[in-house]
């Protein structure tokens, strides 16, 4: 037997309870009401996420549907229908992709947990929880977990994050342990390495991998740091940063104090390079750097022997600090022409996406007559570009920015228009400062 909840928007009358909560934040009452407010205003979340995850399962539905019937290839049913959800929620494809996969799960295979999010019992990230631990079931499988966790509000009620997800396990492994284990193998596929920024010019370096030789891997660096710091070879450094320094080393085959063995883009104008200007240095993709960090790593690469720095000058127009322009009269970007795409756009450049560049794609199609020129040229990531392509998309260059580069103004089938600018470019010093400071520079290494 099948459970059903009936579904519908909140009530007028809920509405205006909820915003007459609200307005006490602003009325500055007691503690005890604005505690009340909160309340009130966490339910409301909660209530919103509910008619939002409906609200987006109905229009990929939709869609879905009408492709179906015009005859496109299956494939193409749900081509872009994410892109199109992350760009309304002001999120990446791939955060698109995710909520488009948790609505559709929510509507058509887990009511009970709709309507607790609907009841404002349910917060958005507990039911992302619930529908990640119940994946890999059948429907009706989860279907069961859904009634047991959630038909009655006090299952969950008091419940930390944790125990939620050991519930959900929990059901899950008793209704289908075989999937579970299917699940667990499958897992072992997704194993991966990846870096992202983290403050002050650091980055997170994170391996995904199964548990044992996660355990494993720690456990060795752990163990060999405690041995170090033992025997008073730590020379003055914590165990974490013994271990990191392992880590890096056994990696690279390099020293950790020498730095890199490999080439790390570092971009920064003349005059915060040569002058002592205090304009922020960018790792394209990654993080933007603080001009006096930059040119201390600069100086340590050029002092370090055997590993040096090597010096890739882009030329922009004083005034505004646009790149000069590069061509091509091939489809496919060259190599030095997706270099600079890469160095002016630095990450994806669909709104609220900020993924590394994968692909260098043309505004104008090329097929419609669009130059393989930098003015016609951008970087997205993978997703993005292949969703571009989906019927409906267009793009158009509309506009040169303030700082440089020019605007995109990305059209999805709905109509919804969405506009990205590019990052800033450091400005360059007038060509006689910097024929100067190089000069000087060079006096002074060869005097040293």
């Amino acid at each position: 037997m099948n459970d059903t909840v009936e579904l519908h928007p909140p009530s007028v009358d809920e509405i205006r309870l909820f915003t007459a909560r609200l307005g006490l934040v602003e009325d500055g009452g007691s503690a005890r009401e604005g505690i009340d407010a909160v309340t009130a205003i966490e339910a409301l979340k909660c209530v919103g996420a509910a008619t939002q995850a409906v609200v987006t399962a109905g229009v990929a539905a939709s869609v879905r549907a009408d492709r179906r019937d015009r005859g496109l290839p299956r494939k193409q049913w749900d081509l872009g229908i994410a892109s199109q959800v992350g760009l309304a929620r002001r999120e990446s494809h791939r955060r698109g992709g995710t909520y488009l996969g948790l609505a559709r799960a929510l509507v058509h295979e887990m009511p009970y947990t709709l309507q607790s999010m609907r009841e404002g019992r349910l917060s958005e990230y507990r039911a992302m929880l619930l529908v990640r631990e119940t994946a890999h079931l059948t429907v009706a499988d989860r279907r069961e977990v859904d009634r047991r966790l959630c038909a009655d509000a006090s299952t969950l009620e008091g419940k930390g994050d944790k125990q939620v997800v050991a519930l959900a396990v929990a059901a899950a492994v008793e209704l289908d342990a075989a999937a579970v284990v299917r699940r667990n193998a499958r897992a072992a596929a997704q194993r991966r390495v990846s870096v992202r920024p983290a403050p002050d010019f650091m980055g997170y370096a994170t391996a995904l991998l199964p548990m044992d030789k996660a355990v494993c891997v720690y456990a060795t660096l752990r163990r060999d740091a405690d041995a170090l710091v033992a025997a008073g070879r730590a020379e003055g450094r914590t165990r974490d940063q013994v271990m990191a320094d392992l880590l890096f080393e056994r990696v690279t085959g390099g020293d950790a104090a020498a730095g890199p063995p490999v080439a790390v883009q570092l971009v920064m104008s003349d005059e915060s390079l040569l002058a002592g200007g205090d304009e922020a240095a960018h790792v394209p993709g990654y993080c933007m750097v603080p001009a006096e960090v930059a040119r201390r790593a600069v100086a340590d690469r050029i002092d370090g022997g055997s590993v040096g720095a090597t010096l890739r000058r882009l030329y922009a127009v004083p005034s505004t600090g646009q790149l000069t322009a590069m061509d091509s009269t091939a489809r496919v970007f060259p190599a030095g022409l997706g270099h600079y795409i890469d160095v002016r756009d630095r990450a994806c450049r669909t709104p609220w996406c900020d993924a590394p560049i994968r692909h260098h794609d043309h505004i104008r199609p090329f097929r419609f007559g669009g130059p393989t020129t930098a003015e016609n040229g951008m970087g997205l990531c993978a997703a993005c570009n292949y969703a571009k392509d989906a019927e409906g998309w267009e793009a158009q260059r509309v506009v040169e920015h303030v700082d440089g580069g020019h605007i995109v103004r990305f059209r999805t089938p709905t109509g919804h228009t969405y506009d990205s600018a590019p990052p800033a470019v450091p400005l360059p010093l007038p060509t006689t400062m910097v024929e100067t400071q190089l000069y000087e520079l060079l006096v002074q290494r060869r005097a040293g």
